[in-house]
């Protein structure tokens, strides 16, 4: 039987007005709102529903918002997967599609998460840059010859690595990457994530990562730190931990899961920015999105396709 896989985006996915309407026509994902409401105490749902949009874009807000839509919109399709994962934030979101944490308790994990990855670098003195071509080594090389901390954060898919760090340093790795020929896109973001300046925000989240209650998850999650499946609760808490300062291996992530059989990724959130990944990935593969109640037809059709195969 093939595998189902569902993937969770991470930042950088919000919009205004996303859950809105699977809160409006599903208990399940009402129940989830409300949940997220009472155990971050603020309103989580009217910012989702309708922002302002500055507000959303808070770290601190937009890791709960996201977290919240991806489970109501995962609860009330009503499907289950063989093997999950997450993009960054997203691994959260993986975590209680496998049982690993409950919701509420992942909900205030992420935005503590959140506010301790902004407070990590003062706003400026970081930067991040995507490279649109080019290849891993000499983008790589190109790091480790720039003075200063700048270094390749996320492995998105060929042809596109992001590199994150001071500010300064990630203008001097752009200059030499700019000169092999390569495309880059400056990032508008809020944080230098998943670089070893987010060793401030890492080393705080890990207490609250110690306390909180683990079980050990009941399908395999591939986690970003290792691009490999933890079957433990003590897995899944020390990659979460290494998560905030290391670097999202999202491509061998996806190729783990190719090879582990997986024949239809299900991405559940906003932006379909996953979808187009894995088409770059693997152009044969089966993908679909569900970001509002309307995909669940077709994702329930393709999950049964994949089923019967």
């Amino acid at each position: 039987m093939a595998k189902v896989a569902f993937i969770f985006p991470g930042q950088g996915a919000q919009a205004v007005g996303m859950g809105k309407a699977v809160f409006e026509r599903f208990e399940e994902a009402r129940a989830v709102f409300d949940a997220a409401d009472k155990a971050l105490q603020q309103p989580l749902s009217k910012l989702c529903f309708e922002g302002p949009e500055e507000e959303l874009k808070l770290t601190a807000n937009t890791q709960p918002a996201l977290l919240a839509t991806s489970i109501a919109l995962l609860r009330a399709l009503g499907e289950s997967c063989d093997i999950a994962a997450g993009h960054s934030l997203g691994e959260y979101s993986a975590h209680v599609a496998a049982g690993t944490l409950a919701f509420e308790q992942a909900v205030q994990l992420v935005q503590k998460r959140g506010r301790f990855m902004q407070e990590a670098v003062p706003v400026g003195k970081g930067a991040m840059a995507a490279i649109l071509g080019g290849h891993r080594e000499a983008i790589e090389r190109a790091c480790e010859e720039t003075e200063g901390v700048v270094q390749p954060v996320n492995y998105n898919c060929p042809g596109q690595i992001v590199i994150a760090g001071e500010s300064d340093a990630v203008e001097r790795a752009k200059a030499r990457i700019s000169a092999l020929g390569t495309k880059i896109r400056s990032l508008q973001v809020s944080a230098p994530f998943h670089c070893e300046l987010m060793k401030p925000a890492e080393d705080r989240l890990r207490p609250y990562l110690e306390k909180a209650f683990f079980s050990d998850p009941r399908i395999p999650v591939v986690v970003n730190t290792d691009a490999e499946p933890v079957h433990t609760k003590e897995r899944a808490r020390d990659a979460l931990i290494r998560q905030v300062s290391s670097p999202v291996l999202w491509q061998q992530s996806v190729e783990k899961m190719l090879k582990e059989g997986v024949k239809l990724f299900v991405e559940i959130g906003p932006g379909g920015v996953l979808s187009g990944m894995i088409a770059r990935i693997d152009k044969q593969v089966e993908r679909v999105r569900v970001e509002s109640p309307d995909d669940f037809g077709p994702a329930r059709e393709a999950i049964l396709r994949a089923r019967s195969e």
